[in-house]
C-alpha cells in the first residue's frame, strides 16, 4: 500500500476541505475523499495524513465527516501553500484545485501572510478568531460576513441568517448574536425577513432568529451600504 502522508498531500487535503466549506460546517467524508482520492488510489492511503492533521489540531474528525479548525487549520494550510516544496502531483491539476487556489489568494492569503506579525502580542489569526465583545464589533463582522456570503454564493441580497451565524461561529454567544442581529434591524442596517430555509432543515431553522412579535426570521437583507 502506498502512503499518501506527504506535506503536499496534507496541504492538498486541507485546501479541499477549506474549499468545501469545512470552516463553516462539517464536510461529509465521501464528499472530501471524492476530491482527493484518484481512481488508482484508496481512501486508506490517506489515513496517515488525516491522523497527522488531527494530531496537529488542524482538522477535527467525527464519524460522519471532517472540519477545518480555526485558527490552527488556517495556519497549517497557509504555511503549506507558501512552502517552496509545495506542488501538485502528476501532469493534470483538477479544476477544483485551481479555483480553490484563486479563491484562497483573493480572500485569505493576505490575512494568513500577516499571521506572523504580532498584533498587541498576538498573531493576526488569533485576533481574527477572538471573541466579539460589543455590538459595534459584531455589526462590523456581521456586515463583512454578509457581503462575503452574498458575493460567493449569489444569494441576491437575501442571505440566510443561519449561514451568518455559522460563519461567525463561537466568536459570539447565541444570545448576543440574536440580540445584536435584531439591533441591526432596529438601526435600519439589516432587514430580517421571514419564510423558511431552502430545505426546512430543523438545525438551520434553529440557527435562524425568532422573536415573539415577528416570529421566525430566516434571511437578512442589507439596507445600508
Amino acid at each position: 500500500m502506498t502512503s499518501k502522508n506527504t506535506p503536499q498531500t496534507r496541504t492538498r487535503l486541507l485546501l479541499a476541505l477549506w474549499d468545501l466549506g469545512g470552516t463553516q460546517q462539517e464536510v461529509k467524508k465521501g464528499q472530501l475523499t471524492k476530491r482527493i482520492v484518484s481512481k488508482s488510489q484508496k481512501v486508506a492511503d490517506y489515513q496517515g495524513s488525516f491522523e497527522e492533521l488531527q494530531n496537529q489540531g488542524a482538522i477535527a474528525i467525527s464519524k460522519k465527516g471532517y472540519s477545518l479548525t480555526s485558527p490552527k487549520g488556517f495556519e497549517v494550510l497557509g504555511e503549506g501553500l507558501r512552502s517552496g516544496d509545495f506542488k501538485f502531483e502528476g501532469t493534470i491539476v483538477g479544476t477544483w484545485a485551481a479555483n480553490a487556489l484563486v479563491k484562497w489568494i483573493s480572500q485569505i492569503d493576505v490575512a494568513v501572510t500577516g499571521a506572523d506579525v504580532p498584533v498587541n502580542g498576538k498573531s493576526a489569526l488569533a485576533e481574527l478568531s477572538k471573541g466579539i465583545a460589543s455590538y459595534d464589533e459584531f455589526k462590523s463582522v456581521a456586515l463583512e460576513v454578509y457581503d462575503k456570503l452574498n458575493y460567493e454564493y449569489n444569494f441576491n441580497n437575501l442571505v440566510p441568517i443561519y449561514r451568518i451565524r455559522r460563519t461567525i461561529g463561537d466568536r459570539v454567544s447565541r444570545t448576543d448574536f440574536n440580540d445584536w442581529l435584531l439591533e441591526t434591524q432596529a438601526d435600519d442596517i439589516l432587514q430580517l425577513q421571514g419564510g423558511s430555509v431552502e430545505d426546512s432543515a430543523p438545525d438551520k431553522i434553529e440557527d435562524s432568529v425568532a422573536t415573539e412579535l415577528d416570529g421566525l426570521r430566516c434571511y437578512a437583507t442589507r439596507l445600508k451600504p
